[in-house]
Order: C-alpha cells, then sequence, then structure tokens
C-alpha cells in the first residue's frame, strides 16, 4: 500500500522519508559496489579538501565563497570547490598513479531535477593512461551502478538506454552534422571558433543574440539539437570536444581542432566529463586567464588561479581523467525521477 503525503511536507516527514528509503538503500548499494571495483583495480581512495583557494577556472561556473580567521586575525578567502580536479592533479605530481575520490562539490545558481547546489562526483586519475582508458573505465562503471541494484535498463522522461550494451562512439562533429546539420569544425581556426562563421551557421537553428560569443553559440545547438538524441537505447560516448571547449584537457595530436575531451550521456543526461589531461601549465594559464576576463566581462568577477595548481600542472605526469555524477548515475539505475530523491538529506 502506498502511503500518502502531503507535498508540501519536509523531507524528513516520515512518510516523504519511506518513499525516498528504496532509493537510499540503492545508493548504498552502488557505492559499496564501485568502492570494491575501483579497489580491486588498484586505485587508492582519496578525500581532498573541500575549501580551496579558487573553485575553478570555468567562465559559467559559480561557487559559494567563505572567509577564514585565522588566529592573528587574519581574514581568508576560500571557495568551496565545484571539482576535486586541483587538489587530486596535485596529489598525481606527488607520486599517486591511481585515485578515486566520492567527492561532495558545490555549484551556485544550479537547482532542479537533473541539479543541486551540492552533490557527488566520483572522480578518478589514472597516470600513464590515454582518455580511452578512463572511457572505457567509465563504461564499465555505470554498467557495475547497474548491476549492482538489478537493473537492466535505464529510464527517464520517455527515453530508455541499456548499460551494458556497447556504446555508441561518436564525435562532436559528426554529432553536430548529423544531429543538427551544422559543420561544426570548419568553424575552427588555429584552435579558436570562429564566431561569425558559427552564427552564420546556426542562424536556422538556434536564437543567437549579438552577445552569444563562439561557446554560447556551441552550447545552445548542443544543449537544443544534439543532447536530447544522445544515449538512446545504448550509452553514447561523445569525443573530440571542440578545441574552443577543451578547458584543462590536451588538443588532439591527430587535428588540433579538438580536445581529448568526452562525455558520456544516458537518456539524454550527461553523466560523465574527461580529460586527456593537459600538462603544459602555461597554456593552461592562458585558457584560464581567457576564461576569468569573459567571466569579468559577464559577472562582474572572477576567481583567483591557484599558482600551487598550475606549478603542479607542470610537474604531474601524462595522465586522464574524468568526473562523473554519482548522483545522477544514481537516479537512472534506481529509477528516481529527480535527483534530491537519491541524496540523504536535499537541500533547502
Amino acid at each position: 500500500m502506498t502511503v500518502k503525503h502531503d507535498p508540501m511536507s519536509p523531507w524528513w516527514a516520515p512518510s516523504r522519508h519511506a518513499d525516498r528509503r528504496p532509493f537510499l538503500a540503492a545508493r548504498g548499494a552502488i557505492t559499496r559496489h564501485l568502492r570494491d571495483w575501483f579497489e580491486a583495480e588498484g586505485f587508492t581512495e582519496v578525500e581532498t579538501s573541500v575549501l580551496q583557494v579558487s573553485p575553478g577556472n570555468e567562465t559559467h561556473l559559480h561557487a559559494p565563497r567563505t572567509e577564514l580567521l585565522s588566529a592573528d586575525g587574519e581574514r581568508r578567502t576560500r571557495y568551496l570547490r565545484t571539482s576535486p580536479e586541483f587538489a587530486a592533479k596535485k596529489l598525481l605530481a606527488a607520486g599517486e598513479d591511481k585515485i578515486v575520490e566520492f567527492a561532495r562539490v558545490f555549484r551556485d545558481r544550479e537547482r532542479g531535477d537533473l541539479h543541486l547546489p551540492e552533490f557527488t562526483m566520483l572522480e578518478w586519475y589514472r597516470a600513464g593512461a590515454g582518455f580511452d582508458d578512463v572511457m572505457a573505465d567509465c563504461v564499465v562503471v555505470i554498467a557495475k551502478a547497474a548491476q549492482a541494484v538489478g537493473t537492466r535498463r535505464f529510464t527517464f522522461r520517455g527515453s530508455g538506454a541499456d548499460p551494458f550494451l556497447e556504446p555508441e562512439l561518436l564525435s562532436v562533429g559528426d554529432a553536430f552534422v548529423r544531429d543538427a546539420g551544422v559543420d561544426l569544425l570548419a568553424t575552427i581556426h588555429d584552435q579558436r571558433g570562429d564566431r561569425h562563421a558559427l552564427a552564420e551557421a546556426a542562424r536556422d537553428k538556434v536564437r543567437v543574440t549579438e552577445d552569444d560569443d563562439w561557446s554560447d553559440i556551441f552550447s545552445k545547438i548542443l544543449v537544443e539539437h544534439v543532447e536530447p538524441k544522445l544515449g538512446q537505447g545504448r550509452l553514447t560516448v561523445l569525443f573530440d570536444y571542440p578545441a574552443p571547449e577543451a578547458a584543462l584537457a590536451r588538443v588532439s595530436p591527430d587535428d588540433p581542432r579538438t580536445a581529448e575531451r568526452f562525455e558520456i550521456y544516458a537518456c539524454g543526461i550527461e553523466l560523465a566529463n574527461g580529460f586527456g589531461e593537459l600538462t603544459d601549465a602555461d597554456e593552461q594559464r592562458a585558457r584560464f586567464d581567457a576564461a576569468m576576463d569573459e567571466r569579468q566581462r559577464r559577472y562582474g568577477e572572477r576567481y583567483p588561479l591557484d599558482e600551487d595548481f598550475l606549478a603542479a600542472v607542470a610537474a604531474m605526469p601524462e595522465a586522464s581523467g574524468v568526473a562523473l555524477g554519482f548522483d545522477r548515475l544514481v537516479m537512472l539505475a534506481a529509477g528516481a525521477t529527480r535527483i534530491d530523491q537519491v541524496v540523504w538529506t536535499p537541500p533547502a
């Protein structure tokens, strides 16, 4: 018998918690299953600091900030991290070669059926490995999560995906041609996006405003035309991201218009974002500076650079890593319809 509850009651009301309890039990089973898998693969589970000098340096990611007061009265600004990436790469520079973390991360301006301001990122790195290695890890991890709770098929809002089938491998360039009729790579020159060329190609596809830069137009096409077609029937691995969207990934040696970056989708939902990691500190600094200049223009603020991180980038070995939205994975594997159903204490 289903217990009826007042939809306006708090999440901790016994009847509402009882409805969520099976999803939380599934979360525990998946966590145990994945921890066992990472241990068997030789990974060291780490715990890195939530408070950071810089929360990350992406233009559109927003982080909560706080102020620490030292014993002598000095005030220091710190941020709640948007990712454990900076700390993890310092550990790679320190000599760790296979690390994983179930990391609590924070993002302002994010709340919805698929977004929480505080959530869990499952992030791992392999030193000396190519990004295809962590790509393969992702496919296994997603299947292991389904296996842990006896799920044969993910479903979400009328879409379905079998996590045990061989995934669809699709380059971003091919996806844009197939799903939007846009030759994306033709708008990239010397690793830079030609805003005018992409605006012309997208004129009949999405609404383009005067303030939109190349990345804005790219994102609009991706969200409106490409992502809804991904992860349908099986997982989709979307790889060879355009170089202007490289973030912390290295540029592809085969085509400088693309980067060693991939994402994995199921039922149109992005689950993971991985890189062949950039180890050129000067290039990383230049990308961060450009992103913070754009952040200043748009939002009137910039985040500081973590100089310790940039020094670690220069010292770390060749590596690849990936960040997987653990709550989203649990949501799909457990059959939940909203992400806050699979966290123990949903944020207010």
